[in-house]
C-alpha cells in the first residue's frame, strides 16, 4: 500500500472551530483516486471544522489570533481564520 496526503483549508467566520465555513481550498496527493469532499456543488464541504474533524479529517494547525489594528475595520485583507486539515489515503498502486 501506498499513502497519499489530502489536504483541506477550511477559512471560518471567526476564530472559533466552529464557526460558519466561508471559504476553502482542497489539494488532493491521490490525483483522484481517493475519496473527495461531501459537496462538490460550490458550498462548503464541511458547515465548521468541528464536522471535518468528525469526518476523519486531522488538524493540523489553527490560525494564531491577533488582535485587529485600529483603523482596518474596512479595509480588505487576506482570510484570517484558517484551519489545516489533512487525511491520509492508502492507494493499492
Amino acid at each position: 500500500m501506498t499513502a497519499r496526503q489530502q489536504i483541506l483549508h477550511l477559512f471560518t467566520s471567526n476564530s472559533a472551530i466552529t464557526s460558519p465555513v466561508i471559504a476553502w481550498a482542497f489539494h488532493d496527493g491521490t490525483k483522484g483516486a481517493g475519496p473527495g469532499l461531501p459537496a462538490d456543488d460550490g458550498t462548503p464541504p464541511y458547515r465548521n471544522g468541528v464536522k471535518a474533524i468528525e469526518d476523519g479529517w486531522r488538524l493540523i494547525q489553527m490560525s494564531a489570533l491577533s488582535d485587529p489594528v485600529e483603523g482596518s475595520e474596512r479595509q480588505s485583507s487576506y482570510l484570517r481564520y484558517e484551519c489545516l486539515f489533512e487525511r491520509m489515503i492508502d492507494l493499492n498502486l
